[in-house]
């Protein structure tokens, strides 16, 4: 089940979750309505956990809260799919053909911002795959045909006060559990009792059950007596009553909490609030200095304040990939960019959080050739939301719209990996409908745009820019930009059949680009030009160019391009030279691949395999992988046979097997590899033992210890660099690493460094 992390425990709502049983049953749309802060989050992503036996293809949760853009919805629910896209098929008509047929249940949090759009794309959904179940959270109803709709109500209340005549008959009640349950997470020693009951019941009625408003007044016991809080509340709740109200009574009670919770804080506190308003999802301590900090708010002070504002709940920590990130509830969220609007202030915070993403997408380009490339899809994967809103602000505001051609082309590898082309040619599309007709950094996003669009079948669209991109770059003079058209140029040529040609055009790309010493060009040049000379004819001089960039590659520690290469290598071997050698190449590009989810590399590499095994005469696993292929390329959205010569070989490859096994038993084996979970059906391309093989060949989990060094080996690190890290000596951390190997039933680091990333881990004590 893909659901958010949630460590508190769950009060109350059983007549909901056994009416959302029931309709779930019942229809393909269940929309849980209400006002932000009752709960309807919480409540969605309970019924999913229960309902989830009942959804043999998974339960996807979509949280839609970061998202602002109505037109990146349907590529958002892509990627939560694990679909990476590299069609230039409308994103909606790729999500409906992978969902028909499935059994799934799709959780989509917060549609009420996107209502329309949520609106339209459920309901194609739901009326091309009607299998597909649909749940819903958002304060009003979508509005689709088929669709029921569960009124979450506030929690329910205690008796008045002077009817309440037992802490019993008081803690009978939900809103009082939930106040009881977060009080003690913060007062421990917290209980009802004789003589505090009529506080408790006066204080759940005040706030009208309101989950939120209740977990927030909860924290006020770190400062003051329940007798306060609830003296404190009635006094504010008065003067709210006392004048002239617009809004409904239980939207003013969560804005008066929230009132409250904001005069509670120091004005730097405030300021903080307001300003970390900007981020979308996630963010981390440094992107909040650079945005909170200044006018008010030194930036030494920024990680006292966030500490201050998570001891208050205004914010909440989550780790990501062993790093710290920050994030506020939107209710919150919305309440603190009033803030910022009022205060004037919001076009200089917006410009700062601008300039922070600009700067991390410049930092990406510049340290991307090295062993940190794990670390960096990493964070543009967590920064992804933020990149979003940058881009917006770099296309929206007059005269920035050349920072965002900078931005996208800078990290036009992310893109890839993510599988975001289609979204990467949008932003394109709208930067450069802002940008100076003859900006140079055009040169960049026409030559991007145009490689996305072969990428993605458009031809003919891709060739018109990469035109576009020549014109523009023979008046600039830019020697490294010309030979990165020229290298796509190159791509084209070799992907519809002129090898020569490519060859040519890649060598004058490596030319270029060794002249200017520019990395991630020449490493790209060199594999490709090692490929195309190989196909060519020159198989021998084409192996040495590949070898030569594999090791490269593993000099500096770098994993995207060396996957590549030894992708093109083991095509090489399949069609020229040694079968094992291909295999082995294969395998180890593909155990790469899972280090940074390179899917289309992957989707390549098991082709190979599938290549391999043929070869052997291992008809039945040649089918399976082919099988397991299908899946890749489906979730691509890609066809593989557009790739020249290697689409030709894969389809010789399915006939001679065919021929081998029959069609009924090549047909059931490509089904079987079709349907094998992603882990399972990497670990078995890889011919390497599940998890329960891997760790009870030792009879043992790895320890804590070791669990860390798997992890920093994957990281790329050696064993003298994870000495250094861990304060262990060198033949310590040799130790350690040799009995990972040995309990793994592995024989080198690269099969380790694949194994973290596929595969769920426990350890056992030291």
């Amino acid at each position: 089940m893909v659901t958010g992390q949630d460590r508190t425990s769950y009060i109350g709502r059983d007549d909901e979750l056994v009416l959302a049983q029931r309709l779930l049953a019942a229809g393909p749309l269940v929309t849980l309505v209400g006002p932000g802060g009752v709960g309807k989050t919480r409540l969605a992503g309970r019924i999913a956990a229960r309902e989830e036996a009942r959804f043999p293809d998974g339960v996807v949760l979509v949280e839609l809260a970061e998202l602002r853009d109505a037109q990146l919805l349907a590529s958002t629910v892509a990627g939560r799919l694990g679909l990476h896209d590299q069609s230039s098929r409308p994103t909606v008509d790729v999500l409906i053909e992978h969902l028909r047929g499935m059994r799934m249940l799709l959780l989509l949090d917060n549609c009420e911002h996107l209502i329309s759009a949520c609106a339209d794309l459920v309901s194609a959904l739901i009326a091309a795959c009607p299998q597909l179940v649909v749940l819903a959270t958002s304060r009003q109803s979508l509005g689709v045909a088929g669709e029921h709709l569960i009124q979450v109500p506030p929690l329910p209340l205690p008796p008045e006060p002077d009817r309440a005549h037992s802490a019993e008959r008081v803690a009978e009640s939900d809103a009082v559990r939930l106040f009881v349950d977060r009080a003690v997470a913060v007062l421990p020693s917290f209980t009802i009792t004789e003589d505090n009951y009529r506080d408790v019941a006066q204080l759940c009625r005040e706030l009208e059950g309101l989950p939120l408003a209740i977990e927030l007044a909860a924290v006020r016991l770190r400062s003051l007596s329940l007798s306060q809080i609830t003296e404190r509340l009635s006094h504010k709740m008065r003067l709210l009553t006392g004048g002239r109200r617009t809004a409904p009574r239980r939207q003013q009670t969560l804005r008066t909490l929230i009132d409250w919770s904001h005069q509670l804080c120091s004005p730097a506190e405030q300021l903080v609030w307001a300003r970390a308003s900007v981020f979308s999802g996630s963010f981390d301590l440094t992107a909040a200095e650079q945005v909170c900090g200044g006018d008010g708010v030194e930036d030494s002070e920024v990680l006292d304040l966030i500490h201050s504002l998570l001891d208050k709940s205004i914010l909440s920590r989550e780790d990501q990939d062993g790093q710290a990130r920050y994030r506020m509830l939107e209710t919150l969220r919305e309440y603190g960019h009033d803030l910022l609007e009022r205060s004037g202030d919001r076009p200089r915070v917006a410009r700062l959080h601008r300039d922070f993403y600009a700067e991390l997408t410049a930092r990406w380009h510049a340290e991307w050739i090295g062993r940190d490339q794990v670390a960096w899809v990493a964070r543009l994967r967590a920064e992804h939301a933020n990149l979003r809103v940058a881009l917006d602000y770099c296309v929206t505001e007059p005269g920035e719209a050349t920072v965002a051609l900078e931005m996208i082309t800078r990290v036009d590898l992310y893109w890839g990996i993510r599988g975001a082309l289609t979204e990467a040619r949008l932003w394109l599309e709208r930067a450069d409908a802002a940008a100076p007709p003859r900006a140079p950094e055009r040169v960049a996003a026409y030559r991007l745009d145009g490689w996305f669009a072969l990428l993605q079948g458009d031809t003919e669209g891709g060739v018109a820019q990469l035109v576009k991109a020549g014109d523009l770059v023979a008046e600039t003079g830019d020697e490294v930009q010309d030979a990165h058209v020229t290298l796509v140029w190159g791509m084209a040529a070799l992907f519809t059949g002129n090898e020569a040609r490519s060859r040519d055009l890649f060598a004058q790309a490596l030319t270029a680009f060794d002249a200017h010493q520019e990395r991630i060009g020449g490493l790209y040049a060199s594999f490709t030009f090692g490929l195309a000379t190989a196909v060519s004819g020159e198989v021998d001089q084409g192996r040495s160019r590949l070898r030569k960039t594999i090791a490269e590659c593993e000099e500096i520690g770098e994993i995207f391009w060396r996957s590549w290469a030894l992708w093109a290598l083991s095509a090489v071997e399949l069609l020229y030279g040694d079968n094992d050698e291909a295999e082995l190449c294969a395998k180890q590009g593909l155990r790469l691949t899972q280090l940074i989810s390179n899917r289309l590399a992957e989707a390549f590499l098991v082709t190979i395999l599938s290549g391999t095994a043929m070869r052997k005469s291992r008809y039945t696993r040649a089918m399976t992988l082919i099988g397991v292929s299908d899946a890749m390329w489906d979730a691509l959205a890609a066809d593989p046979d557009r790739f020249g010569m290697f689409g030709t070989e894969r389809r010789q490859r399915i006939d001679a097997s065919r021929n081998a096994l029959g069609d009924a038993a090549s047909d059931a084996e490509r089904a079987r590899g079709r349907a094998l979970p992603k882990p399972e059906a990497v670990r078995h391309a890889l011919e390497e033992p599940t998890t329960t093989e891997s760790t009870t060949r030792s009879g043992k989990p790895l320890t804590k210890r070791e669990t860390e060094i798997a992890d920093l080996i994957a990281e790329g690190l050696t064993n003298k660099d994870i000495a250094a890290k861990l304060f262990i000596s060198q033949r310590t951390a040799e130790t350690h690493v040799d009995h990972i190997l040995t309990k793994l039933g592995f024989h080198n680091r690269a099969q380790v460094a694949a194994w973290t990333a596929t595969t769920p881990r426990a350890s056992e004590p030291e």
